[in-house]
């Protein structure tokens, strides 16, 4: 459905379901954008900054989801010592921070601006009063970064991951308790995802943390990470349905036990598909698919929700495929069926309940007592006892079937498990021959290196020795200079001389 088909005052129930729709807005639209932050309250679209060009962006933008129209919100600073302070100063322009709508206000964590902080500020926005101010924090204050995902659970905040000042890559975890405004690092056990930034992280059943995607400064990534906040271990559970492709720069947001991952891309073509994770079940499915060059398939757009007339709908603006977008796009969501939450297993807890579940099969066989089997004696019908071990016998012939096809899947997992190990070792031998020949070239190298400081070493003897030799040519030039004034002296002395006795003669 194309926009000039939506009449604004009954648009959202003329969208169709599971298909993104651009809105029709009007009049001016804000500046082009991404790497912004975004939330929805009382059906108003709120964006705060973002980057453009390299030119990080101030500015809060209110899209009204009713009237469709744009507008810039005028800020003020809080407090009675705000005189004198300047806006810049409280809310300066900021990129790839998060925001989290908190009561009345608009919490904006974190992003890399110009205004340098060692540590991770916390900032807000009243969206009745239109007042923004700096909050302050206790605790143990994580480390300034952006690109981080932040995660509320409860009246607490998690951050997970993101890239200092200094491009240094996380993957720790703080949480901020939003009652007393105090951080606190969150020691994790097990195997933590590898750090990353531009990634995104949800909750489910309040209990586990999610994080999705994401990228190294080279690697880009599709792994799926399970924090359980109560035992506080890490896992990577095993997924259904499709596969998803490695992205950064996504957008998500959850709706029951559904995650709805938007766009991204990996530097070279953004993620045409909206896929969704339904956390119970642990699958991933694709939900709609756009144009490859389509403004939905950027990275840095942001995704909120929304319930419009009693539907959910998704709510998506800005992002960057090669060039900025500021459309808003909407998707009418299809209800679905909510499920009670799947309990995630750590590692250690799946094996040992897998374990347990073989014991208790193998007992089970172990104890069916075939003395039981009585005919009667007509022999045309079978007792209730063999009766109940028919049933019993055909139930364990269901779960070794499906045991067997779960080793055969295993098998399979492990043969592909195997080949990725050939790859990888075939790799490893190639580096290492490559490591080899270089070793080999630096060996060499280096021998000549030695060759040349010993032809330097030599050389530089010489030139001290030729030093040493114009030391005695100058000396040896001072005394034939001394000489021949000695040879001039005497010679003259001698005509002088000469004269003197050819004078007296002549007297």
């Amino acid at each position: 459905m194309g926009m000039e088909e939506i009449k604004s005052d009954s648009w959202c129930s003329q969208l169709e379901y599971d298909e993104w729709a651009p809105a029709p807005v009007s009049g001016p639209k804000p500046s082009a954008r991404y790497k912004h932050a975004a939330a929805v309250a009382d059906e108003k679209l709120y964006v705060f900054g973002g980057s453009r060009n390299g030119r990080y962006l101030s500015d809060v933008q209110v899209f009204d989801l009713r009237s469709l129209v744009w507008s810039s919100l005028k800020l003020e600073v809080d407090g009675d010592k705000a005189q004198g302070i300047d806006l810049q100063d409280v809310l300066p322009a900021t990129s790839d921070h998060s925001m989290v709508k908190w009561g009345n206000k608009l919490l904006v964590l974190g992003g890399h601006s110009k205004k340098a902080s060692d540590t991770l500020t916390v900032r807000f926005i009243d969206v009745q009063t239109h007042a923004c101010g700096i909050i302050e924090t206790l605790g143990k204050v994580p480390v300034a970064r952006g690109g981080h995902s932040t995660t509320l659970v409860g009246s607490k905040l998690i951050i997970f991951g993101g890239e200092d000042r200094n491009r240094k890559l996380l993957n720790d975890v703080y949480a901020l308790d939003l009652e007393t405004m105090t951080w606190d690092v969150v020691e994790t056990t097990q195997t933590p995802p590898a750090p990353r930034f531009d990634h995104t992280a949800a909750i489910h059943a309040d209990r586990y943390l999610l994080i999705f995607g994401g990228c190294s400064h080279s690697v880009f990534f599709n792994d799926l990470h399970v924090l359980d906040l109560q035992t506080m271990e890490w896992s990577q559970p095993e997924m259904q349905g499709d596969l998803v492709s490695p992205r950064a720069g996504h957008a998500a947001v959850t709706i029951d036990e559904n995650w709805y991952i938007v766009g991204g891309g990996d530097n070279r073509n953004g993620c045409p598909e909206t896929v969704v994770l339904n956390m119970s079940k642990l699958a991933w499915s694709a939900l709609a698919s756009v144009k490859e060059r389509d403004p939905l398939a950027s990275e840095g757009l942001s995704v909120s929700s929304e319930i419009i007339d009693g539907e959910n709908h998704l709510v998506a603006f800005g992002g960057y495929n090669g060039r900025y977008n500021n459309e808003v796009f909407v998707m009418r969501l299809k209800p679905r069926d909510t499920l009670r939450p799947k309990i995630f297993q750590s590692p250690a807890a799946a094996a040992a309940a897998a374990s347990v579940t073989a014991a208790y099969a193998l007992a089970k066989s172990e104890k069916l007592d075939f003395s039981n089997i009585n005919l009667n004696s007509k022999g045309s019908e079978k007792s209730v006892s063999e009766q109940d071990l028919i049933i019993e016998i055909d139930a364990l012939k269901e779960d070794k079937r499906v045991l067997e096809l779960s080793l055969t899947e295993a098998h399979a997992e492990n043969s592909r498990i195997r080949e990725k190990i050939d790859d990888v070792n075939a790799t490893h031998a190639e580096l290492s021959k490559e490591l080899h020949s270089v070793q080999g070239q630096l060996v060499a190298e280096r021998s000549r290196c030695f060759k040349l400081e010993a032809q330097i070493a030599e050389l530089q003897k010489m030139l001290e020795s030729l030093q040493s030799i114009e030391n005695e040519v100058q000396i040896l030039r001072r005394q034939k200079s001394a000489l021949e004034q000695e040879m001039e002296h005497d010679s003259a002395a001698q005509r002088q001389g000469s004269g003197g006795v050819w004078r007296w003669i002549a007297g």
